[in-house]
């Protein structure tokens, strides 16, 4: 007898694209829950900075894995897909239908297809050398020691990702066996009926959008937000204040760089971020892109999206 898989609708794209306003839409015409696929909004009191929705702004809709952890306790893709399975199983059992929406490409793969994790274990001495050598030499020539073992990941991650880097590196120390061929010999059939819908745009319109959005967090209290934290002890080697906007602004909080420069840091970087979250959605053959994803022509995706979710999830 096989078990009938469980509905799953998925949302994701690079950062500013436009998800939220469109995830709320699709919550309410198909009675779903929404499932946070963003690794930054776990955090309480990180809201600015990872453009977060605002309980005011949910319509009723419920919302989870948002303001789950303390910034202070670090956050894995493993307890995300622990966490988000359970929602899922849960979710579908009150007869609502699960809605992934984010743009963490790890996680939301990790869940949508039951990823295993690497056996190798945390090494807390090999961890604290490689740290003291990103410390003593520069994030870019521990990126480069990545470079050098699994070209594959150190492509994905961007060198201030010194986390990801450095467990990287410990995989491949331990085992021998590269975090890149690893996720390339996951499985790929998923456990649930997936309908997985990409959001993109014209690169340009898109990096004005993040230039804007980031514009308007500065306006909505960015600084004072990332002063608080620092304030209340949140180091800036906590995995939280590695986010973009948070390591930038404390830079120039610390005295390190202007504002001016900040900003501009702060910019270039989460352009980048967005290319790379492309990057890494592009290699998930199942999703159902809406290349041209722009106000214009909102209406004429919506019903493109309909279509899709009724041929894929039969809704």
């Amino acid at each position: 007898m096989t078990t009938k898989k469980q509905k799953v609708l998925v949302l994701l794209g690079p950062t500013a694209v436009g998800k939220t306003r469109l995830s709320l839409e699709l919550a309410r015409e198909y009675n779903a829950e929404i499932i946070s696929g963003d690794s930054m909004q776990v955090y309480r009191g990180m809201d600015i900075g990872t453009a977060k929705i605002r309980p005011e702004e949910m319509n009723g809709i419920p919302h989870h894995l948002i303001d789950i952890h303390d910034p202070e306790e670090p956050y894995s893709v493993a307890e995300f897909q622990e966490q988000g399975g359970r929602l899922i199983e849960e979710i579908s059992r009150r007869g609502k239908l699960p809605f992934i929406v984010g743009g963490t490409g790890l996680y939301i793969e990790s869940l949508c297809y039951g990823f295993r994790f690497s056996p190798a274990v945390a090494d807390e001495a090999f961890r604290q050398a490689q740290d003291a050598f990103a410390e003593e030499h520069g994030a870019e020539a521990l990126h480069a020691r990545l470079a050098a073992v699994d070209p594959e990941s150190a492509a994905r991650l961007h060198p201030n990702d010194r986390r990801r880097i450095i467990r990287a590196l410990e995989i491949h120390h331990q085992t021998k066996v590269t975090l890149s061929s690893t996720q390339a010999a996951q499985k790929r059939e998923s456990p649930y009926e997936l309908c997985l819908l990409g959001l993109t745009m014209d690169r340009q319109i898109l990096y004005r959008r993040i230039e804007d959005r980031i514009d308007q967090m500065l306006h909505e209290g960015l600084i004072a937000e990332v002063e608080g934290l620092l304030r209340r002890g949140c180091s800036r080697g906590l995995v939280s204040m590695q986010g973009l906007g948070y390591k930038e602004i404390a830079t120039y909080l610390e005295g390190e760089m202007t504002l001016e420069d900040a900003v501009t840091l702060l910019k270039r970087d989460t352009r980048r971020f967005a290319k790379r979250q492309l990057s890494w959605f592009r290699h998930m053959k199942e999703i159902e892109w809406i290349g041209d994803f722009q106000e214009a022509h909102y209406h004429q995706n919506l019903l493109l999206i309909r279509e899709i979710i009724s041929r894929k999830l039969n809704l």
